[in-house]
């Protein structure tokens, strides 16, 4: 199997000492090397698949790893395995621990629309331009997580002090409505763990390695979400292309 590879990509699949950051462009293998690597985890190094995460950002990507782990590991077990994005990831983990967040296990996902519409209530306004800014700062805010009493502190003009106190009012009316958007499946979770280490530890055993493709477009959140759940094993391998890195 390993033959199929060039000597860095060989050497990429088989480290198992730590933290693992492989730089490659586009086009230079990087899934192969993550797919290669979860059937090296499955068959040479004592893992079972239902150990092993491994995040992409779109699901897309996810869809197509998927089908090339199944053909990689045509005939073998590999039930339990989650090949996720980040955000179906954190969905995962927020309705196995919804309760201890204070939702119920079947809380509402809000998109972009939904929550356009609360901001519009909220303001009392139809001004697009206004909503739409609003929407990204506390989508900032949240991927850099940093929560509503923090940007009320951090706040340094009056727009953004006007967005944080909405930001505050969002949130409350999220949670009396018992949804989440779409960053709060990140933000959540990471909140969870800071908040409860038993569920902390239960994730950290649950998935005892992982794998994180197009690492160069993780924001803060996802960023910190990937150091709670590696915990001080640091059993994990980011693939990434820095000079696509968008969020610096």
């Amino acid at each position: 199997m390993l033959n199929s590879l060039n000597s860095p990509q060989r050497e990429a699949v088989k480290y198992l000492d730590g933290p693992l950051l492989v730089l490659a462009g586009a086009g230079s293998g990087k899934t192969r090397v993550i797919t290669q690597k979860i059937s090296y985890l499955i068959d040479e190094a004592g893992y079972s698949a239902k150990e092993i995460a491994a995040i992409t950002f779109t699901n897309k990507a996810a869809r197509e790893m998927q089908e090339r782990v199944g053909k990689l590991m045509q005939g073998k077990n590999i039930k339990g395995l989650t090949i996720a994005t980040f955000h179906s990831l954190g969905l995962q983990m927020l309705r196995a621990e919804a309760a201890l967040l204070g939702y119920k296990p079947q809380f509402s996902i809000l998109d972009s629309s939904d929550s356009f519409k609360i901001l519009a209530d909220i303001l009392a306004t139809t001004d697009k331009q206004l909503l739409r800014k609003t929407q990204w700062q506390i989508s900032a805010w949240k991927n850099a997580f940093i929560n509503a009493d923090q940007a009320k502190a951090q706040a340094d003009e009056e727009l953004t002090h006007a967005a944080a106190k909405v930001y505050q009012l969002y949130q409350q009316t999220l949670k009396a409505y018992q949804a989440v958007d779409f960053d709060d499946l990140i933000k959540l979770p990471v909140e969870l763990f800071e908040q409860h280490e038993s569920a902390l530890n239960k994730w950290q055993r649950k998935l005892q390695y992982l794998l994180i493709d197009e690492y160069q477009d993780t924001n803060a959140c996802q960023y910190k979400l990937v150091k709670m759940l590696t915990g001080v094993r640091g059993q994990f391998t980011a693939v990434g292309d820095d000079d696509q890195a968008i969020y610096g």
